[in-house]
């Protein structure tokens, strides 16, 4: 059936949204998504998995040393759990580039994040609705001892629109945002 659908997935995508009026019976198609394309490459990391991917190995390549990871299946999906999974080093990636984000638009807008301000990234991983293979959902928290929580929702807000991590899961990755 995926077969079937291709031809008209790939004919879809090419389209605006407005242009899309799907067949009766036939899934929706989503919007298209807009490429951001890079100004210029500032910075590149090479990572490399090798062996049977999610029950392999990963690892940096080239002058950036210091990160090998055993990987391992979830037992949810049917592995023993044992070694880390690409969602979690996905959590570790966005949260940490998040926390990176919200401390540049609040330095952008000469406010001092307070030193406990973290980023929690819950990335969740399962079929997607009406469709097959599998999907990811991530959940954003963000903790602040900032009094000023009004301040700390728009700084988030802001920081989301810089994240590079949320601008690659834009329209494409549901992520939602809970401000604390």
């Amino acid at each position: 059936m995926i077969a079937a659908r291709t031809p008209t997935l790939l004919r879809a995508s090419l389209r605006t949204a407005s242009q899309v009026t799907p067949r009766v019976g036939q899934a929706s198609i989503p919007a298209a998504r807009s490429i951001t394309n890079l100004a210029k490459k500032q910075y590149t990391a090479h990572g490399r998995a090798e062996g049977k991917g999610r029950d392999g190995h990963a690892l940096l390549v080239g002058d950036q040393v210091g990160l090998e990871v055993s990987l391992g299946l979830p037992k949810e999906l049917g592995g023993n759990g044992a070694g880390n999974n690409p969602e979690e080093l996905f959590s570790l990636a966005y949260s940490s580039c998040f926390l990176s984000a919200l401390q540049l638009v609040a330095r952008n807008a000469k406010e001092q994040l307070p030193s406990d301000t973290s980023v929690d990234a819950l990335v969740h991983i399962g079929p997607p609705e009406g469709s097959e293979g599998f999907a990811i959902a991530v959940d954003l928290t963000i903790k602040s001892s900032l009094s000023d929580k009004n301040k700390l929702q728009s700084l988030v807000d802001q920081a989301h629109q810089v994240c590079p991590y949320s601008n690659a899961t834009r329209n494409n990755v549901p992520v939602s945002i809970n401000v604390q």
